[in-house]
């Protein structure tokens, strides 16, 4: 049963639930870090959005021409300067708004592609704890999707905003001056219309970052399903797996609904609220040129005013509801970015790896896994692997082999006693020195969706082709990689999932090979072989091992016997130490393992 978190831990897995209080708009100011590099677009686009915003206002003044010398003074002349310069102001608008638009949907789109790489780049600086946490659903969401709203809304819903509230504000401005009666009756309308702003704007808020958070679920669902197809169809889960994911569609669907639901409101509300205001205004101003103390230039001027008063107002109320989506979307980025990882290189006085010898030394070490605080995965544990020899360590499920492994490469540190290489407390290191001393050979080996040349260089991607290929063969892999349609171009597929078992491991133990570490960690890396390309990579391994290193988490009885000392392990405690014959005279733990191996053997 799975324990709960521990405090540290559990900071962390909330950090992605919405502040009790939730955050305001506010949260928009941590883009400005990203936008400041890009300044100059920036101010190049504030002056355009205000030549634009200029030249728009200007528009009434042609109005109040059309009417005053055109219309009343029946002027063909004058009809025609006024059409010319309502004509000649749209020209330098389109020209201004292009270069608006073109200079802030570029910004948004580098800093939408910037906020991703600094995602992406610091989630794999990230300690491994941090993921048994956080689903890898949720990080891609957040990579992927809220970078691409962010994108949106800064090349574009954020520019209309700015421009909507310049327009408000210049509009406001020449209301004044055109009649201050009439706008007195506009701005007592202002706040009506802010009152379902500010109340609805937080709840679509709140329900944005449930819409992201739930998109995110549905996400990790439907990659889980996939990757795991192959079961899937197995135990023919077909139908289940279309009814679990179509409940979770259904829930992030609900809550989408209701956040459209109050957009909407918000949306709807504005406008009657905004037109109203401009009905009222319309009554009393034509009383006034009916009465002859308003011409009718004046007000037509002002009806335009208004209007754009009211468009930019419901505009602002529009774009608010993709601001606050944004404000969710950013939120959950920066969390990610303010995470801090648990393994970091020393402050001060950091010892290289390199130069020291390739003891490897557990020194009184006790190590709980964060997710299972009360589960000790290593306990006093003392044991020591010289340089050059190796070191099996056997034991049943649970007894705390991989856990080694990890403490060793320092994915973990242990809550007690100390891991050292060469004497030195590996907390000394660089985690990305100490790692480039070992190479990994899993039990299940990891390969990416690329060719074999990739696969294997991943090694050491210094590495000329032909060293590629001598690694290979060296893992008695270049056979069947020449059988493969392109050879070492081959696409892999995904996983690998293109080559058997048998083949994804000697890629693996190729891609050791070409590393050349100092010490080597085997996870019984020919676990997956038959029993031919067994002794060919035995051979193999037999020369890699030689003057390094390695420790082999051990399950059949031929790796055991060729060990130079073998640490029995159980429930994180080391049981005994010893080569294969002491140990079968003075451990009870060994004796039944080896009987275990030796059964299935001859079964």
């Amino acid at each position: 049963m799975q324990t709960q978190p521990t405090s540290n831990e559990t900071v962390q897995s909330t950090s992605s639930q919405p502040n009790a209080k939730g955050k305001s708009l506010s949260i928009l100011f941590e883009l400005v870090m990203f936008i400041r590099p890009y300044k100059g677009k920036v101010l190049a686009a504030l002056v355009a959005l205000i030549f634009t915003a200029s030249l728009t206002l200007s528009v009434g003044h042609g109005v109040r021409i059309l009417i005053d010398e055109g219309f009343i003074q029946q002027s063909i002349q004058d009809l025609e300067r006024a059409i010319q310069f309502i004509l000649t102001i749209t020209v330098l608008i389109s020209i201004g708004t292009f270069f608006r638009f073109y200079l802030v949907s570029s910004v948004g789109e580098r800093v939408s592609a910037d906020i991703r790489l600094a995602v992406f780049n610091h989630v794999i600086t990230l300690h491994p704890s941090y993921f048994e946490i956080n689903g890898s659903g949720d990080i891609m969401s957040r990579i992927t999707t809220d970078t691409t709203l962010l994108q949106s809304i800064i090349g574009s819903s954020f520019s209309m905003a700015m421009r909507s509230a310049l327009m408000c504000v210049g509009a406001i401005i020449m209301l004044f001056a055109t009649n201050i009666k009439l706008t007195l009756i506009v701005l007592a309308s202002v706040p009506f219309i802010l009152v379902p702003i500010l109340v609805y704007g937080r709840r679509v808020r709140a329900l944005s970052r449930k819409s992201q958070d739930s998109m995110a679920d549905v996400g990790s669902y439907a990659g889980e399903a996939i990757e795991h197809i192959k079961t899937v169809q197995s135990y023919s889960h077909e139908a289940q797996e279309r009814e679990s994911f179509s409940n979770e569609v259904e829930k992030a669907f609900e809550i989408g609904r209701q956040r459209v639901k109050q957009r909407a409101i918000l949306i709807s509300g504005v406008i009657v609220i905004v037109f109203s205001a401009i009905a009222g205004m319309l009554w009393v101003g034509g009383s006034d040129v009916i009465n002859g103390t308003m011409s009718s230039g004046d007000l037509g001027a002002f009806v335009f005013y208004a209007i754009i008063v009211a468009s930019s107002l419901a505009t602002i109320s529009e774009v608010l509801g993709e601001l606050q989506r944004a404000a969710g979307a950013t939120e959950r980025l920066i969390e990610i970015l303010q995470v801090e990882s648990h393994i970091v290189a020393p402050s001060q006085n950091i010892t290289s790896p390199q130069a020291l010898s390739a003891e490897v030394a557990f020194d009184d070490v006790t190590f709980h896994y964060p997710s299972r605080p009360d589960q000790a995965a290593a306990e006093h544990l003392n044991l020591r692997a010289e340089e050059g020899k190796v070191l099996a360590l056997v034991g049943p499920s649970g007894a705390g082999k991989t856990t080694l492994f990890e403490l060793l490469q320092r994915f973990y540190d242990p809550q007690l006693g100390k891991v050292t290489l060469g004497g030195v407390d590996i907390r000394q290191f660089d985690p990305h020195e100490l790692r480039k001393q070992m190479a990994l050979v899993p039990q299940q080996p990891a390969l990416f969706s690329h060719d074999v040349f990739h696969n294997i260089r991943y090694g050491n991607p210094q590495a000329t082709d032909e060293q590629v290929i001598e690694a290979a063969k060296k893992a008695h892999a270049h056979e069947f990689i020449m059988n493969l349609p392109e050879g070492y171009n081959s696409f892999l597929g995904e996983r690998g999932v293109r080559l058997s078992g048998g083949q994804r491991q000697r890629i693996a133990i190729a891609r050791a090979i070409l590393k050349d570490p100092n010490i080597l960690l085997l996870d019984e890396a020919t676990s997956a072989l038959d029993s031919e390309s067994e002794h060919h990579v035995q051979q193999a391994l037999k020369e890699l091992m030689r003057g390094r290193t390695t420790l082999i988490i051990a399950h059949r009885l031929s790796t055991i016997q060729h060990a130079d000392q073998i640490a029995v392990l159980d429930q994180g405690h080391l049981v005994d130490v010893g080569d294969h014959q002491s140990l079968l005279k003075s451990c009870d733990l060994y004796q039944r393992l080896v009987e275990l191996q030796f059964k299935r053997m001859t079964s």
